[in-house]
């Protein structure tokens, strides 16, 4: 069962995975069978299923490394399931003194028992420059 601190935990390491790319973080978020969504439309193809298609798709697309900040908190969270809000920023380049764009975040996140994620979708609005 989630709770708004397990969540938070959730997040935290996500948002340090994200900023490392490190395999073996990534993939220890999700579980076997998780279901990864970039975009709420997203169907067929543009839906990573299981742990090894999401860390493959985390590899794929990488951002360049220190340019990007993210912070993220639960706002809503019940038994399994939590929705969690933030902003990330990408910055121009790594001595992020510069922003290049910036988004607010809505996440949409599914656990299992053991804490990992079975279903994640991400909701995303670009700030206006």
């Amino acid at each position: 069962m989630a709770d708004p601190d397990s969540v938070q935990r959730w997040l935290d390491a996500y948002l340090l995975a994200w900023e490392t790319y490190d395999a073996d973080d990534i993939g220890a978020l999700f579980t076997d069978t998780a279901v990864y969504r970039w975009h709420p439309w997203d169907e067929g193809d543009d839906v990573a299923v299981g742990r090894a298609a999401i860390v493959a798709g985390w590899l794929d697309e990488r951002d360049t490394p220190g340019t990007y900040h993210g912070e993220m908190r639960p706002l809503v969270v019940t038994d399994d399931v939590a929705v969690a809000v933030g902003a990330c920023r990408y910055y121009t380049d790594d001595s992020r003194s510069t922003v290049d764009r910036e988004y607010r975040n809505l996440w949409e996140l599914r656990f299992a028992d053991d804490g990992r994620c079975e279903a994640f979708t991400e909701w995303y609005m670009r700030v206006p420059d």
